[in-house]
């Protein structure tokens, strides 16, 4: 129902500002205002979002939890789409996304609201576990090698 609601009420609402700025300040600095923000939007965002890469892996090689950093690379990303979209309220929101302490107080927001049951890793940075546990029997026998014939250097074609 909320989904439904964005998407009549954000077109509505970039509609209703075109209006108004266009009106107050004219066509061209209202285009030329929207081609800007898109650009230094994209700026912005490559250097987010190369910011946010480097904490992913940093994060990752210290075994460290890597949830902040992966919800600040969505947060970037869902900016990006913001602020290529032309109009003025996606553009303001979109930036708000790229500044840090806002994208940290929609995680906490959205965090409160997720309820993680289990999150361990064990000795040595290896989850607790899974497929590593396991321990499968097996007996083996050793092949002798065939005899390479001549002209065979690999050992990979038959005779």
């Amino acid at each position: 129902m909320w989904l439904l609601l964005a998407f009549i009420a954000v077109p509505l609402v970039e509609i209703g500002l075109f209006i108004q700025v266009g009106g107050a300040i004219g066509l061209w600095w209202t285009l030329l205002i929207v081609l800007l923000t898109a650009v230094a939007g994209t700026w912005l965002v490559r250097s987010q979002g190369l910011r946010a890469m480097a904490d992913l892996r940093g994060s990752m090689s210290s075994m460290s939890d890597p949830s902040r950093p992966l919800a600040h690379g969505a947060m970037i990303l869902f900016s990006g789409a913001l602020l290529l979209t032309p109009g003025f309220f996606t553009d303001a929101v979109g930036f708000l996304l790229l500044v840090p302490g806002f994208r940290d107080a929609v995680m906490r927001r959205v965090a409160a609201r997720i309820d993680v049951r289990r999150f361990d890793y064990g000795p040595a940075g290896q989850p607790q576990g899974g497929p590593r546990d396991r321990v499968i029997d097996g007996e083996f026998h050793e092949v002798d090698a065939p005899e390479r014939k001549s002209g065979d250097a690999s050992g990979w074609t038959r005779h």
